[in-house]
């Protein structure tokens, strides 16, 4: 089963997008028709509101005036009023959410529909965002064309998160200021090509493969990097985790890859957490060991993941947290991050390395013919540490 998230701002067209993604078979579950389900005629949930806002805000026949209090909620400047509808319609939402999610079935791409997604941080919970974007005068055009007052429009949008705050968030960005054609081209091309292998990885732990070559350093790589932190901590019960290697170190030419590590006490810690982590779309692929740089080569154990999303590869190594692996990694990202010579080096060795070893699909002969150059960092690490911190005290 693979969870999507679906956001965008009011008037961004995710209906349209949710309706395309729901004819090719995905299990949509829209948060608005599950808010208007909540607060159907006799339900506790109209009653609270009642309770909060008045009568004023129901119809004659009981029913809530959906105008009203909308008029109340976003119209007041008073923010305790949206949170306050919030609180009494979100823990039924959720609730119904969830049983929805549980009545799918197994390879079910479950896309959910969430405006609200990115203002309450919902982001990690899902192993792929995608964001609907639109012009901001194209937006309030449509939300006027069906029939709500520009002013209002533009409240509204003024009270969901701004561009940037979606940006953060989002593995796909679609852009839907365009005609309906150009958008829907883009979900048959994800469908196909990203979320349909995307669902089979996860329910089969089978991760997402290919030799990639090194490739010039991607200024998305760190906001990327810090979504799927994010995940990863989520499904590890909030256990730190650090962005390594060679797409950490801001600048420097790498492979396609995002690699992290996870902090865990042991290794009978770690293999607990290998179903969560499965489960989140970063299958087990079993126990390893890092080279010894240094210190007790016992303590030098893994367990390693990788990520199951077909376009954005990810290799997760847990390891005991301050232990000497998860030591040296960090250490060798920021001396190469701080020591520019040394980082030119490297990439120099990178790209001769990736040209050389252009059908090393699982990596290995890569992996060894950079040996000589990791097995000096260690001196050269502590030498430059040591000059460093003295030209700092000086």
């Amino acid at each position: 089963m693979l969870r999507v998230g679906l956001s965008g701002g009011i008037g961004s067209g995710k209906s349209t997008v949710a309706g395309r993604l729901a004819e090719h078979g995905a299990v949509v579950i829209d948060s608005d028709r599950l808010a208007r389900e909540v607060v159907e005629p006799g339900s506790e949930a109209l009653r609270d509101i009642e309770a909060a806002f008045g009568s004023s805000v129901l119809n004659a026949d009981g029913s809530l005036n959906r105008a009203a209090l909308a008029e109340r909620v976003f119209g007041s400047g008073d923010d305790r009023d949206r949170q306050t509808l919030n609180a009494i319609t979100h823990p039924r939402i959720a609730a119904r959410t969830a049983e929805l999610i549980a009545a799918a079935p197994e390879d079910a791409i479950i896309v959910h529909d969430v405006p609200l997604l990115v203002e309450n941080g919902l982001a990690p919970a899902y192993h792929l965002v995608v964001i609907v974007d639109a012009d901001v005068e194209q937006r309030v055009k449509r939300l006027v064309g069906r029939g709500l007052d520009e002013q209002d429009a533009r409240n509204r949008m003024a009270k969901q998160a701004t561009e940037e705050q979606r940006r953060a968030v989002a593995d796909v960005w679609l852009d839907n200021s365009g005609t309906p054609d150009l958008v829907l081209a883009e979900v048959d091309a994800l469908w196909a090509d990203r979320l349909v292998p995307y669902e089979a990885n996860v329910r089969l732990r089978r991760y997402a493969g290919g030799p990639p070559k090194v490739v010039p350093y991607d200024e998305t790589w760190p906001l990327q990097a810090e979504r799927i932190a994010k995940r990863i901590s989520l499904a590890a019960g909030g256990r730190h985790v650090e962005h390594i290697g060679s797409t950490s170190i801001p600048g420097l030419a790498a492979k396609d890859v995002l690699d992290f590590q996870l902090g865990v006490t042991s290794m009978e810690e770690a293999e607990s957490l290998a179903d969560a982590l499965a489960e989140a779309g970063f299958p087990s692929l079993g126990y390893g060991e890092d080279a010894v740089r240094f210190g007790d080569p016992a303590l030098w154990g893994k367990r390693l993941h990788a990520g199951c999303d077909p376009k954005r590869r990810v290799n997760l190594h847990v390891r005991v947290q301050d232990g000497p692996a998860w030591t040296w990694a960090i250490r060798f990202r920021d001396w190469l991050r701080v020591d520019a010579a040394a980082r030119e080096e490297y990439e120099a060795l990178k790209l001769e390395l990736s040209a050389r070893f252009t059908g090393d699909t699982d990596g290995f002969a890569y992996g060894d013919a950079k040996e000589p150059f990791m097995e000096a960092a260690v001196e050269r690490m502590n030498a430059f540490y040591s000059s460093y911190k003295d030209g700092q005290t000086s």
